[in-house]
């Protein structure tokens, strides 16, 4: 391997251009699903004023309603999450199932009851991950405890709650990828937290602590969500409903003298409920290394949460999520640079306020949620080695809202909304000499907005089928202007006595363009070295995509296969091994690929199995078609992206053991991504983390090791945050948590 930051800092002079972000890509998502059915008597009868109880499983939230003249029932706007419904009438024996809500879903359960003499309770629990099959989407959903269980998950930096659960999702150069792309959308509480600075972010926005539960959608969106192709996660905060009057204190030490802690006040009354949380970190390893040397990579962050919930009435819900971090870390030098006495530094901030407003009225919903988001990345160049030294700040304001309005019928689930957004940008670029004097600068005010309608319907034939149908149009207004139509087919059939759920989608997405600007004396530089700049256009993909979701035995198997096809697809490079990025689009891009997940039930009353496994491509092919250029022409054929990686592996394993103890594995296999610029591929690699936890009473005691055999490889060759990047060394750490009432 080869890293020269060094002889890239000389050349900065003659290659670095400014490059000012203002983006206009997002998602629209909803917290909510809908639970109905039917309830029926032995001989197929509707029974009517049935009383239905719909009771979480991991907190206090319960909703009650009574089945109508034709045994039907509703409950709209069900927070999601996984449920115990409980149905009971006179002269029956009380009912139960389980029901797992994921969001923009209502699957028509049927609850039979039986006469009371026979017996006292029934149990038609349902197998788990099948409540959304009414949708083409396939959703993996992960709770709050799985999040505590697997090695690591809950550490304020950490994306496991998400790689080592979800096909083809894996963290490289300190970026989360998915599908073969980095465009992933954020939402909390189902609104979006829009951030268009294409990856120069890599730190939290929320603490996984925080985190109830975690919906991961990947393809095959409805109208209603967003165009970023290759992620959806909607994050449902710690509301309260889980604690009564609880205060949590949760702290950690280990190798490297990294801590993670954080403190949390919950409870809940008759209508409000609230959580709040304040965090702090720091580590002797933040960012991945160019070398297998652990060299001037300090992190350190400080956070706090806040959610809360307040039932105006019956038919009136106001939730209200609310976010801010400081983040600094600097980025990793191998042995030359840090001899050479280089210290860049990346500098992080971000705060976000989303409230919504839901209001009921028979078989209607309405959402309106207002938002606001900050986000700021600089990268400050430090130290005394380097000839010419950087400072790039760019902050980004983001206010706007969406409103939803759906209704729910025997065979319709009709949905129609608006979204948009403004966004303020200010970005500073500099360059200057190691004696001082500035070389180079360039201040900015960047503005943009977009704006969004769309309109869906999702309409069951019979129970078994349901067709689903929208379109979006988008309009967007910034460097460029630029509108686009989005029709989405899918459909979804579950197979009588198998119970399997086969599906299918077609659909189109757009993603709007980040603003770059180029002016004065940088757009001279790049001019005077053969460079130019292209105008950068929105991203527009056609998906389709087929499963299956396969119940047996209380286990849950899902497969599919799916291929995205991208124009002017996104993209980013960076300045030498520096974190200051150029947004560029790839004419063409093909991903391609296929997914398998399995989850078991609680094996023995004590253990659980879960995999994720994928294989896939992701090729680029034609020239750079916006963004920095040097006009080349296209090259034949087609290139590996740099993230390609063919097959990736995750398995993970908990363990229920005597006298409240409780053993988590998790093993990741990867085949290697890109060697430089392909089609050869790096090594494969497998890396073992460990967890050992029991409680006593209030008090909980965990010991994490993640890769417990210390091996340490080449990862990637992006160049991107430090360079080239080693995988992470040997983590151990102990974990205390401590819960009292107040």
């Amino acid at each position: 391997m080869k890293t020269d930051r060094m002889s890239c800092r000389r050349r900065f002079a003659a290659m670095v251009i400014a490059s000012m972000l203002l983006g206009a890509a997002t998602a629209r998502a909803s917290v909510f699903g809908d639970v109905r059915g039917r309830v029926l008597d032995p001989q197929e009868r509707p029974v009517e004023a049935a009383r239905v109880v719909l009771q979480a499983r991991a907190s206090g939230y319960v909703r009650e309603t009574t089945s109508g003249e034709s045994g039907a029932f509703v409950l709209r706007a069900v927070p999601l999450g996984d449920y115990l419904l409980s149905v009971e009438a006179p002269g029956f024996s009380r009912a139960q199932r389980t029901v797992t809500v994921v969001s923009d879903s209502a699957p028509v359960l049927r609850v039979g009851l039986a006469i009371a003499p026979l017996a006292q309770t029934v149990d038609v629990a349902a197998s788990p991950g099948l409540a959304g099959s009414d949708s083409p989407t396939p959703v993996t959903l992960v709770d709050r405890r799985r999040i505590e269980e697997t090695p690591g998950a809950d550490r304020a930096n950490s994306l496991a709650m998400i790689t080592s659960l979800t096909p083809g999702a894996y963290v490289i150069h300190d970026l989360l990828h998915m599908r073969g792309g980095h465009q992933v959308s954020w939402l909390v509480d189902g609104v979006p937290i829009p951030n268009t600075n294409i990856s120069t972010s890599v730190g939290p926005q929320f603490d996984p602590k925080d985190v109830d539960y975690l919906e991961v959608q990947r393809g095959s969106y409805s109208a209603e969500f967003g165009d970023r192709t290759y992620g959806v996660f909607n994050v449902v905060p710690r509301t309260g409903f889980e604690s009564d009057r609880e205060l949590q204190v949760a702290a950690s030490y280990g190798r490297f003298g990294q801590t993670d802690d954080q403190v949390r006040l919950g409870g809940h009354g008759r209508r409000l409920a609230y959580s709040l949380s304040v965090n702090g970190n720091r580590s002797g390893f933040g960012l991945a290394t160019p070398t297998a040397g652990v060299l001037h990579d300090e992190a350190r962050g400080l956070g706090g949460f806040a959610s809360l919930i307040y039932a105006l009435g019956g038919a009136d819900q106001l939730r209200l999520a609310a976010g801010a971090r400081g983040d600094r870390y600097e980025v990793p030098n191998d042995a030359e640079a840090q001899a050479a006495g280089i210290r860049d530094v990346e500098r992080e901030r971000d705060l976000f306020v989303n409230a919504s407003w839901a209001h009921t009225w028979g078989k209607s919903l309405a959402t309106v949620s207002p938002f606001y988001h900050f986000n700021r990345a600089d990268c400050l160049g430090g130290g005394t080695g380097a000839p010419v030294v950087p400072t790039d700040r760019h902050g980004s304001h983001y206010a706007g809202g969406q409103a939803v309005l759906s209704t729910l019928t025997a065979r319709h689930r009709l949905k129609a909304g608006a979204f948009g957004f403004h966004q303020r940008d200010d970005s500073f670029f500099g360059l200057r000499a190691a004696d001082g004097t500035l070389g180079l600068a360039q201040d900015q005010r960047l503005h943009g907005h977009l704006e969004a309608a769309f309109v869906e319907d999702q309409f069951k034939p019979t129970p078994r089928v349901t067709l689903t149908a929208g379109v979006r149009y988008t309009h967007f207004g910034g460097s460029i202007r630029e509108d686009d139509l989005s029709p989405r087919l899918g459909a979804a059939f579950r197979v009588p006595r198998l119970e399997c759920v086969v599906r299918g989608f077609w659909g189109r997405y757009y993603q709007a363009p980040p603003l770059q600007t180029i002016s004065g004396p940088v757009l001279d530089l790049a001019l005077d070295e053969g460079f130019g700049f292209l105008p950068l256009r929105g991203e527009k993909d056609r998906e389709w995509q087929v499963g299956v979701a396969i119940p047996v035995r209380g286990w849950s198997f899902d497969v599919d296969y799916f291929r995205n096809a991208a124009r002017n697809f996104f993209d980013h490079d960076a300045l030498g091994d520096s974190n200051i990025f150029f947004p560029l689009t790839i004419d063409r891009a093909l991903i391609r690929g296929f997914e398998a997940t399995a989850r078991s039930p609680r094996l023995g009353g004590r253990a659980e199995v879960a995999l994720a496994y994928s294989r896939q491509r992701a090729e680029g092919q034609g020239a750079v078609s916006g963004g920095l250029t040097d006009f080349a022409p296209p090259g034949e054929g087609t290139f590996f992206l740099d993230h390609d990686q063919r097959h990736t592996l995750n398995v993970g394993l908990s363990v229920q053991m005597p006298w409240r103890l409780f053993v988590a594995g998790a093993l990741h296999y990867g085949s290697g991504f890109t060697d430089g610029e392909g089609p050869a591929h790096l090594p494969g690699h497998t890396l073992f983390d460990l967890c050992v936890g029991k409680a006593l009473g209030p008090l909980e005691l965990s010991v994490h090791a993640l890769n417990v055999a210390g091996r340490r490889f080449l990862l990637d060759q992006s160049t991107t945050f430090g360079g080239t990047h080693f995988d992470d060394p040997r983590q151990v750490y102990a974990r205390l948590r401590y819960r009292f009432r107040f």
